[in-house]
């Protein structure tokens, strides 16, 4: 997914660039201290994410994103919460208020990689209609997208575990959503991936599924109520 920052603090923008290294999700296209520059690009190249700084000299954030014709997806960087509803009633993806953490990052920047396939319908690699092919060492499983009650990250590999078995394979969390809908899972921790259609129960900091007790990070429980309408 191509992106690019906008920031006129340099320190704020390597910050970005780093995180954007080591997402693994993230195409960094180009990095702008000055607004009218980064206007400039975005009317030339094809970009689909703008990390965007609200407080800049000259042209501010929400005011860049409204001289736009044609607006990318954007996820909202500043120092200041002052804004925040504002950015939402723009449709911003996600507001990250600095000094912004890598995991902090990383969920904004899954949650517009998700938008992102399901607005340009991409199909998710393996995925045949109702089903998915898994790759587990010499082995390749079909499983049913509907009999998956959740994922969770095993060291270097992740579990998906149905009710009758786990199957384990090789996959990060940040690419998950290439093996599953996402429309049909939400992420509640870092480590924990679940089907919306198997939560059985969501307590403050847990949801049930299946008698399994599943954590409830602090970075996802936001976007966890969103997709649950709570």
């Amino acid at each position: 997914m191509n992106c690019i920052a906008i920031d006129d603090e340099p320190k704020a923008l390597e910050v970005i660039e780093r995180y954007c290294a080591k997402s693994g999700i993230l195409n960094l296209q180009a990095s702008f201290r000055e607004p009218l520059k980064a206007i400039e690009f975005l009317n030339r190249e094809h970009t689909d994410l703008v990390f965007l700084d609200i407080n800049m000299p000259e042209l501010n954030g929400i005011e860049l994103l409204s001289t736009l014709a044609i607006k990318p997806m954007v996820i909202f960087t500043t120092a200041y919460s002052d804004y925040a509803v504002e950015s939402y009633q723009l449709n911003a993806v996600d507001y990250l208020l600095k000094p912004i953490t890598f995991e902090r990052f990383l969920t904004a920047a899954n949650k517009a990689q998700n938008l992102h396939l399901l607005k340009n319908n991409v199909p998710h690699k393996g995925q045949q209609g109702d089903y998915a092919f898994v790759k587990s060492g010499p082995q390749t499983y079909q499983v049913k997208i509907s009999d998956i009650l959740f994922l969770e990250k095993d060291g270097n590999y992740i579990s998906i575990v149905l009710r009758d078995k786990k199957i384990l394979i090789r996959q990060n969390m940040a690419d998950v959503f290439e093996v599953i809908p996402a429309q049909s899972f939400v992420r509640v921790h870092k480590s924990f991936v679940v089907a919306i259609r198997h939560i059985a129960l969501v307590e403050n900091h847990q949801v049930i599924i299946d008698g399994h007790k599943i954590p409830i990070g602090s970075t996802y429980r936001d976007e966890l109520k969103m997709r649950l309408g709570l």
